[in-house]
């Protein structure tokens, strides 16, 4: 089974670039995408309704914002848009689909650069989905978690780490935030395969960066420690274009 995870950086932009020839090309079991940033009914419908998937979408209250994205051939036992945290959910950052083999996390991590109270805000999501995360995997489940992290982990994961030590997606207090991800029993599947730098999935925009590979490696593969022998590959699709991020993924059985 083969899942991709892709912030797209805007459906609808995304929509006009060949989103749709990218993936009918792929066909993938299942697409998670992030920061789609439209409201349900302004994403294309193309993307909603592809024959033999199945569509489901958790929207921000800010028009516009944030919002993810699960296309999948199977259907899911269940459908969660949140942690049940009301300033948490109303972000439209959080699908939760149970396959029932194992229990799918799609998430937009927020981004602490904008002020204090934001990365306090990011921290205290971190938690909160850490604690969710936690109480399903004590109950026998198997977790897959990805999305857009917003924090590189260590200075391998990025191409400037010493320029970058006092900007959020980098701080001490963010990247110790994963060692305790991995602490409790997670794995970080990209790790599994390759331990090579120069390995990103973002680049910024402004200074055109990824003609440099000027990069961060910010968007993940987690699964929980029981799980990672089903794992079989785990990589980064560097060579698609149409966002600021690329898409990554895993092969699992």
């Amino acid at each position: 089974m083969r899942i991709l995870c892709w912030n797209v950086n805007g459906i609808r932009a995304i929509y006009k670039k060949g989103f749709m020839d990218w993936f009918l090309e792929e066909k993938p079991d299942i697409l998670c995408v992030q920061e789609t940033k439209a409201n349900e009914e302004q994403i294309p419908e193309d993307i909603k309704g592809v024959e033999g998937y199945h569509a489901y979408f958790s929207v921000a209250e800010k028009k516009g914002y944030s919002g993810v994205g699960i296309l999948s051939k199977m259907q899911p036992e269940s459908i969660q848009r949140g942690f049940g945290i009301a300033e948490f959910d109303n972000e439209g950052r959080i699908l939760i689909a149970d396959f029932d083999e194992f229990i799918l996390f799609n998430i937009y991590f927020p981004n602490g650069k904008m002020s204090r109270e934001r990365l306090k805000y990011k921290l205290d999501f971190y938690d909160a989905f850490l604690a969710y995360a936690d109480n399903l995997k004590e109950k026998g489940r198997n977790i897959i978690v990805c999305g857009d992290v917003n924090t590189a982990h260590k200075e391998i994961d990025l191409a400037r780490p010493k320029e970058n030590e006092k900007v959020s997606g980098f701080l001490l207090e963010e990247r110790a935030w994963i060692d305790k991800l991995i602490e409790h029993g997670y794995v970080d599947t990209f790790r599994m395969f390759n331990e090579e730098g120069e390995n990103y999935s973002w680049w910024d925009y402004k200074t055109r960066a990824r003609e440099r590979n000027v990069g961060w490696r910010i968007d993940y593969f987690f699964v929980n420690e029981g799980f990672k022998d089903n794992v079989r590959s785990a990589f980064i699709m560097s060579d698609v274009m149409g966002s600021d991020h690329c898409p990554i993924g895993i092969e699992i059985e």
